[in-house]
């Protein structure tokens, strides 16, 4: 049984979708559950969204032992509310807190605590074309200690922001780094798991990539600093003579669900698609012979970004003339059409929020 405490200062709903931005405004409350040891998880509850109370000597603050997820829920035109593929994105968050050393949580009961939270805050899943309902699920350690070791005591919180489009002129093709220094994950490590260390480590990069002029890092491998793992916080996708080509999953690159949803995509359509490593060798020589076609990555905040220049080595190399290519346009306007109730899916992706 989830206890439910309704706020008493309840916050006006943004009138435009130009006031949403991504993650800047956040709903009337949030959910939290307290894992002791002994009692497990327990005590779920919806609170009103404010402020939480945390030991300084807190393990979140010092080892970093934390993880998140992030999934969104849509609006149709017929006002029921779906979320998208929430079960690959719970099974994911709990294959973070087995590498992270956290408890796990059970699936189905998480998924009931997302829904009775989106139910208390529906009004704030937004109708704007393009919008969504952004949540993000997240666990941190709050054991009191300076000892390096997994902490006994965690607090589980679940927040959610109404989002606008990812791009707020249309879907563009963007500009990336090819970073040849500084590296994002390395075998062994955590690269495969959403944990906050991973998205500091790669602040730096991505400062410095912005400073002169682009988007986006792209990521190489650490031992051999030539295969390809991951565009900023995207999965990545080459179309190399009609084939379509991702980085293979080998513990350093994210399990997208966004990826995956792009897998089943080609495969159901019968479009040649292969998972194995690819050196940036391969990509630039791809374009001289006139062979690659396409880049683009693939996450849940945009679905599917388009890279229509990306430079290595002082060379800078256009992908399509600068443009959208059509698998890209395809995959973007057919996992939205889903997402949106525009298009049947007839794979089961979408699960309904009952109000």
């Amino acid at each position: 049984m989830v206890k439910i405490t309704r706020t008493s200062n309840i916050k006006q709903v943004p009138e435009y979708i130009e006031d949403l931005g991504f993650g800047k405004i956040f709903t009337d409350h949030m959910f939290v559950m307290d894992y002791s040891k002994e009692e497990g998880w327990n005590n779920p509850e919806i609170v009103p969204y404010a402020p939480i109370s945390l030991d300084p000597s807190s393990v979140c603050f010092h080892y970093g032992q934390n993880i998140f997820e992030g999934m969104k829920a849509y609006r149709h035109e017929d006002e029921k509310i779906y979320l998208f593929r929430p079960r690959d994105h719970i099974a994911r968050f709990n294959e973070s807190c087995v590498r992270m050393c956290i408890p796990m949580v059970d699936e189905e009961d998480m998924l009931k605590y997302i829904e009775k939270l989106i139910v208390v805050d529906n009004k704030w899943v937004p109708s704007f074309e393009g919008s969504s309902l952004y949540i993000r699920p997240f666990i941190i350690a709050t054991t009191p200690t300076l000892g390096v070791k997994p902490a006994v005591n965690y607090k589980m919180i679940i927040i959610m922001s109404p989002v606008g489009s990812y791009y707020e002129n249309g879907i563009e093709p963007i500009n990336i780094h090819v970073e040849t220094e500084l590296v994002r994950a390395t075998q062994g490590g955590v690269g495969n798991v959403k944990t906050a260390g991973n998205y500091a480590a790669s602040l730096l990069a991505q400062q410095r990539a912005s400073r002169k002029g682009f988007d986006q890092v792209l990521w190489l491998d650490s031992f051999y600093h030539k295969y390809i793992e991951e565009v900023g916080v995207m999965n990545i996708f080459f179309s190399f003579n009609k084939k379509i080509v991702t980085p293979k999953l080998n513990g350093t690159i994210l399990p997208g669900v966004t990826r995956q949803t792009v897998i089943d995509l080609c495969n159901s359509w019968e479009v040649d698609i292969e998972e194995r490593r690819i050196s940036i060798e391969e990509v630039t020589r791809a374009c001289y012979q006139n062979k690659l076609e396409e880049i683009f990555g693939t996450g849940t905040a945009a679905v599917i970004s388009p890279i229509g220049q990306f430079s290595y080595d002082k060379k800078k190399y256009q992908v399509n003339n600068g443009e959208i290519g059509q698998v890209s346009q395809s995959l973007f306007d057919v996992i939205n059409q889903i997402q949106y109730g525009e298009m049947e899916d007839q794979f089961n992706w979408l699960h309904r929020v009952k109000i």
